[in-house]
């Protein structure tokens, strides 16, 4: 099942079990989606103006992939907001930031291990033939691109630069 159909079918749930919390946290979801579809209609109808509209519409349906950045775009907005309420000592509201982090979390495909993660990692650098922390970048690229959906950008990082920091 593709996941735009996954969240549809999750929103719908929520509706008809009378999930408050569950159906706002997917109706945010649903929006930023087509927020992102429109962006990507009106970019595709700049570039290409003998294309007809029922083409564009389907030509800026997002797919999976693009569908699993949105999700990582809002959880690392909700990560945000749960710092900033937990240093401004607000529980009720970071404790929500939680619960929607993990309602969103049920869209992603199961997360990587650190072992799973550090070995990656460690095939990556050692494809490359890196070894220094000059090299960060482009280890990051290639990591992030076989991990996209599966590990948080933040925990890549700080295993690659322990890697390259050895």
């Amino acid at each position: 099942m593709n996941l735009n159909k996954k969240v549809l079918l999750g929103f719908k749930k929520a509706f008809v079990n009378k999930d408050e919390i569950s159906l706002s946290v997917l109706k945010m979801l649903k929006a930023a989606i087509e927020k992102k579809q429109k962006e990507k209609f009106y970019q595709l109808a700049k570039t290409k103006s003998d294309t007809t509209q029922k083409e564009l519409q389907e030509k800026s349906c997002l797919n999976d992939e693009e569908i699993l950045a949105v999700i990582a775009s809002e959880i690392k907005k909700r990560n945000e907001a749960l710092q900033l309420f937990k240093k401004g000592n607000r529980d009720d509201l970071a404790q929500k930031e939680l619960k929607e982090i993990e309602i969103l979390k049920q869209y992603l495909p199961p997360q990587l291990t650190d072992d799973q993660l550090k070995e990656t990692i460690k095939n990556v650098i050692q494809e490359l033939g890196i070894s220094g922390q000059k090299d960060f970048g482009k280890v990051m690229k290639i990591v992030m691109e076989k991990v996209k959906g599966k590990a948080e950008g933040a925990k890549v990082a700080q295993l690659v630069k322990g890697f390259l920091g050895q």
